[in-house]
């Protein structure tokens, strides 16, 4: 890593008749919602600020690119609610087949994770994603948004006759901790993924992730293990959207979800019940979602669909399944609603079959 690194100060050097700073660009973007749920015993339905993001990013000699963005979202009271900062990174882009970044930013995994909140279409992000990606992460750690503290290595290489990279790889080390957290257990997490692009829009990748998740409580460190593969397959092109990804997991988490200060040292592990409400042993889970989003009216009307399908012990006892339809309308591209019909099937619950109506209006800045 230290001779990579060398090689872009040298790099640097050469930059000397570069402007130092380029004009820094302010962009953000803010999302409101009204959603209602209709379930036995549990009716409800209500408007909501789901988050505002203000960013600002720039470039340095020339190579160096830098972003530093804030999320507001809810109260102050929370790790998972309050205003906090989402990324803070500086990127060396001189190289197609190395890039260098180093900071706060989006993990390595999955195509769906370093997705724009709006541009991802539906009303949220998929279960496996959001649950096994470090968003709302089953093992127990603060809201991340899919992102964490470290240092990543990526490029695109092999161009065929058209000039188009035929192969894309990216890893990153990191604290495994979530963002704006030191690292615990002095563990780091191996996060990466590669995929081969044989026509224009089409993506076939894997992902792998090694590391830990950890909390201390007095002298005491427990550190959790996590091992965690995904599969993925895309094809994109204009605002039609076709996309799959399975994700396991194996690894253990914590009962308490930390949220407040004194969830860090909450160190009690999760346990889960079979259909007879027995505990069990099982420290396994995975997911698989597959969408669509085809457009009906060019750069208008998009139509969607996504199966999405959550087991948190990898077995059919507690899978909870999201069917979901709906249209997307964009008025310009700083303006679009989004609308959606969700049936839930929660095998968790006594009454697993509820429903869901989603609005939301999303303005880009």
């Amino acid at each position: 890593m230290w001779s990579i690194l060398a090689i872009i100060a040298v790099a640097a050097e050469g930059d000397s008749d570069k402007p130092l700073f380029t004009k820094p660009k302010f962009s953000g973007f803010a999302m409101a919602t009204y959603q209602a749920t209709f379930q036995d015993g549990g009716n409800s339905n209500s408007f909501d600020i789901k988050l505002v993001r203000a960013s600002i990013e720039g470039r340095i000699l020339g190579d160096f690119f830098y972003k530093i963005q804030g999320q507001i979202n809810g109260n102050t009271a929370t790790m998972g609610s309050s205003p906090r900062l989402v990324d803070y990174f500086v990127e060396w882009q001189r190289l197609d087949f190395l890039r260098v970044k180093l900071g706060q930013f989006k993990r390595p995994f999955t195509y769906e994770n370093p997705m724009n909140p709006i541009d991802q279409g539906f009303m949220g992000y998929s279960q496996p994603v959001s649950r096994l990606g470090g968003f709302n992460d089953r093992t127990g750690m603060h809201a991340s948004n899919g992102r964490d503290i470290g240092v990543q290595f990526q490029g695109d290489f092999l161009k065929n006759s058209r000039g188009h990279n035929l192969l894309h790889y990216q890893v990153g080390v990191f604290n495994g901790q979530g963002i704006n957290v030191k690292d615990v257990d002095e563990r780091k997490d191996i996060v990466g993924g590669m995929w081969v692009m044989p026509i224009e829009g089409m993506r076939l990748g894997a992902f792998g992730w090694e590391g830990s998740y950890a909390r201390k409580s007095g002298d005491m460190t427990v550190s959790l293990r996590q091992h965690r593969y995904a599969v993925s397959a895309e094809y994109k092109k204009g605002d039609l959207q076709l996309r799959t990804e399975y994700i396991h997991s194996t690894g253990r988490g914590f009962a308490t979800t930390y949220q407040k200060s004194v969830d860090a040292t909450a160190v009690a592990i999760k346990s889960y019940s079979d259909g007879n409400g027995y505990p069990v042993d099982n420290d396994k889970a995975d997911g698989v979602y597959a969408l669509a989003i085809v457009p009906v009216i060019k750069d208008k009307l998009m139509a969607k669909a996504r199966y999405d399908l959550y087991r948190p012990t990898a077995s059919s006892v507690d899978a909870k399944t999201n069917y979901e339809v709906g249209l997307n309308y964009r008025f310009c591209k700083y303006l679009e609603v989004q609308t959606e019909y969700c049936l839930t099937h929660d095998r968790a619950l006594a009454d697993p079959d509820y429903s869901t109506v989603f609005v939301q209006l999303s303005i880009r800045y």
